[in-house]
């Protein structure tokens, strides 16, 4: 029995000596991770807004036939805009949450040779641009999206997306009230972060920042 306590004199000054080691080593490391800046990104750089927020809904209708050209054209759904854009559009979604919302979004960046398919498809500039010009899908400015509350439901804005019609227009006044006002909360948020609405379609925003960037045909991987 001597022997037994004897040896958990000996053990309990190391025992807290590893303690201590440990925790300092752990502390270190948290501090450093706190302390170190993160590099900076080119707002240039093509980035997965999955990795910058998480308050997003997601339906990307061309990673399915659930679309106009009945087609998959995306081997997977992600959602990847230049950083810009990404910091742009969080910066909308927080003042949609405040009000009890969230974007949804139905398509981001666009590859140029997702765009030769779609165009394959549908070889008409009323639906699909042109990929001889590329569009600002192309160059990672554009989303296409919708407004749900925090039950994921859709707000009413008249048409579905992708509804080639009169009725998508901005300019369309033949809606409720509901509607109208669904489709002002909308416009009205983006262009407060500085994105452009497009005229014949309610759902599709243009960065001002990106008009000028370089048509793309940068690819993610899929898991």
């Amino acid at each position: 029995m001597k022997i037994y306590f004897d040896m958990i004199s000996y053990l309990k000054p190391l025992f807290i000596l590893i303690c201590f080691v440990s925790f300092v080593n752990c502390s270190s490391q948290t501090l450093n991770s706190r302390v170190l800046p993160a590099e900076p990104i080119n707002d240039t750089v093509f980035v997965n807004l999955k990795d910058y927020s998480q308050d997003f809904v997601y339906d990307m209708k061309y990673a399915s036939d659930d679309n106009f050209l009945k087609s998959k054209v995306y081997d997977c759904a992600e959602c990847y805009l230049r950083y810009k854009t990404v910091k742009a559009l969080i910066l909308a979604n927080k003042r949609f949450m405040k009000k009890g919302f969230k974007i949804k979004l139905f398509d981001c960046y666009r590859p140029l040779d997702i765009q030769k398919r779609m165009w394959a498809i549908v070889s008409n500039p009323q639906y699909v641009a042109n990929p001889a010009k590329g569009s600002i899908h192309n160059r990672g400015g554009a989303v296409d999206l919708t407004l749900v509350n925090f039950d994921g439901k859709e707000l009413d804005m008249g048409t579905s997306f992708d509804f080639f019609g009169k009725e998508a227009g901005h300019n369309f006044a033949g809606f409720s009230n509901e509607i109208l006002n669904n489709r002002n909360l909308l416009k009205k948020n983006m262009i407060k972060e500085h994105f452009n609405s497009f005229d014949s379609e309610w759902w599709h925003y243009n960065l001002k920042a990106g008009l000028n960037d370089k048509v793309s045909n940068f690819k993610w991987e899929c898991e």
